[in-house]
């Protein structure tokens, strides 16, 4: 038995959310828009792969990609489009649902008007952390917040919290003045707190800078993620014996579980450089998963619509140096969590369907066609290797 590789492109939707209006997200699609807004993208490997294909079954629409070179990637290829099962369209929901874990409830969500949080859990994170009080407690944008509040933290130590569409408590804190172990501390008071909430996941979102204007955000965010309500794809995999390896923030998004190598690394190139190597080293019956997290939160949420395309050209760059270090029996899926179309007003996800590529030495061309759930590409993985099936989705092996 060979590897199975998920490159799990973060926010990379294709249009074509049947449920987009209950989400207010009516004519989303991240890929169509960026490739029209830009003339076009070079992206002759996804291509060759199946993503135009896809995203057309998807929307209906052709994206404007423009005429591409040929590409070397000469795999076998599956390609087709999921729709989502889950009841919010956020970065946990999409990657447990991938794992077999639909999230059919839905998370719990703060107000974005202030004040986002009550009293009571914040006096309880505060007394327990030993805090005078917070600053924020509303909805903001992460890049906007820090400079209108930044000067005012370092002043006073009160930690920034804000909330955003999603199902989360961000807290935004000086690496310096309030320092990192401090603000993982506090993340990990306000995980245990917030567990009543049905909340998400609590985000530390360290900054840098002295004045306003000038404070950026730094690589070391932390997410502490509520803990699966089921077994997940890892779990059983990790219980049969196979190697999973967990790249960037896989770790957090699964809350450490089902995983027996953690690989920290943030950025779309240090991202494809851990990758690869460890395709290079990985051994048979081995899962390597990478969340390619700069689609999401650099490109989608800050609507950086240039940004994402330069993106997706870069991915798309790699592709070749992946197949050449491919086995005879292993498979790679190229898809995504959600939609976060650069385009669209806001700053929030957007609900899409996402692609599924599937290719290798071994795998045979098919249009996939429409999947119902994220989940078929979860319930393929456990096909090929000969685990316990997930309680939910069709293998398309």
């Amino acid at each position: 038995m060979g590897r199975v590789i998920i490159l799990m492109m973060d926010s990379f939707g294709i249009g074509g959310a049947k449920d987009a209006a209950a989400f207010n997200n009516d004519g989303a699609n991240t890929l169509g828009h960026i490739a029209q807004a830009n003339h076009g993208l070079r992206i002759p490997n996804l291509n060759r792969l199946g993503l135009c294909e896809a995203a057309k079954g998807a929307s209906g629409h052709y994206p404007e990609v423009g005429a591409q070179t040929a590409s070397v990637m000469q795999f076998g290829v599956k390609y087709g489009h999921m729709s989502e099962l889950s009841k919010d369209k956020d970065t946990v929901s999409g990657h447990w649902e991938l794992a077999g874990l639909p999230n059919l409830k839905g998370w719990g969500h703060f107000p974005p008007a202030y004040p986002s949080f009550p009293a009571e859990l914040i006096n309880t994170i505060c007394q327990e952390a030993g805090l005078e009080g917070i600053l924020g407690n509303k909805a903001a944008s992460g890049t906007v917040i820090i400079q209108e509040l930044g000067e005012e933290h370092i002043a006073t130590g009160k930690p920034i919290f804000y909330t955003s569409a999603d199902s989360n408590i961000q807290i935004a804190a000086h690496e310096q003045y309030f320092g990192l172990d401090k603000l993982y501390a506090l993340c990990q008071i306000a995980y245990r707190h917030v567990v009543p909430y049905n909340i998400g996941r609590i985000i530390a979102r360290p900054f840098i800078g002295e004045h306003s204007g000038q404070f950026t955000r730094t690589t070391n965010r932390r997410d502490f993620t509520a803990q699966p309500f089921g077994e997940t794809l890892l779990d059983k995999l990790k219980s049969a014996g196979k190697n999973v390896i967990a790249i960037g923030a896989i770790n957090d998004i699964y809350a450490h579980r089902g995983i027996t190598k953690e690989v920290h690394g943030s950025g779309l190139k240090d991202l494809w450089d851990l990758t690869l190597n460890e395709v290079r080293s990985a051994p048979d019956n081995s899962l390597i998963f990478t969340n390619f997290e700069d689609f999401d939160m650099l490109w989608g949420h800050r609507r950086d619509v240039l940004g994402y395309a330069q993106g997706l050209e870069y991915f798309d760059s790699r592709l070749p140096e992946l197949g050449l270090l491919l086995k005879h029996d292993d498979i790679v899926f190229i898809t995504a969590d959600h939609g976060n179309d650069p385009t669209y007003a806001g700053t929030d996800h957007t609900r899409e369907q996402v692609p599924v590529l599937m290719f290798g030495k071994t795998v045979t061309d098919k249009n996939l066609g429409q999947r119902d759930t994220f989940a078929d590409l979860g319930q393929t993985v456990a096909a090929y290797f000969g685990i316990e099936p997930l309680a939910y989705g069709r293998s398309f092996l």
